[in-house]
């Protein structure tokens, strides 16, 4: 998955691939400001500049509130935070047990596809809808 800033410049790609019932996300980012970033899977297979709102809501087949660390339960597409080091790149890999590669609801294709958006600031793991991230500055479409 390759993703773009609002300016449509490449700030690198993720490597998506089955990990036991969920997958794996291997990071590979770089021209992104430091520091701590929510990213989240988003309903829709879209990425329209410069706000990327386009992508919709995050990806939520269960209709659950947002947050790792919400009593209700949390979005499909919730993940933890991104650490962009100093130099504005990011390296490592993120785990969504909550969304598959295969078929059903929990597919990251089942709508189509999804997007994968990193937010300006960091998730909050609680808050609803979006965990006070702020401004998606990163997206990128996951597609078959």
């Amino acid at each position: 998955v390759e993703l773009k800033d609002a300016q449509g410049k490449s700030v690198g790609s993720i490597i998506v691939t089955p990990k036991g019932s969920g997958v794996s996300l291997k990071l590979h980012l770089h021209d992104l400001p430091p520091g701590e970033h929510g990213i989240h899977v988003h309903q829709n297979p879209k990425c329209d500049a410069p706000d990327f709102k386009s992508a919709g809501p995050h990806f939520n087949p269960e209709g659950k509130k947002h947050g790792l660390e919400s009593p209700e339960g949390h979005h499909a597409g919730d993940m933890l935070n991104l650490t962009v080091n100093p130099d504005g790149k990011a390296d490592g890999t993120l785990v969504d047990n909550d969304v598959t590669l295969g078929d059903g609801s929990h597919s990251l294709f089942s709508n189509g596809g999804t997007a994968i958006v990193i937010h300006a600031k960091a998730d909050d793991m609680k808050t609803d809808p979006s965990g006070n991230s702020g401004d998606r500055i990163a997206c990128g479409i996951v597609q078959k």
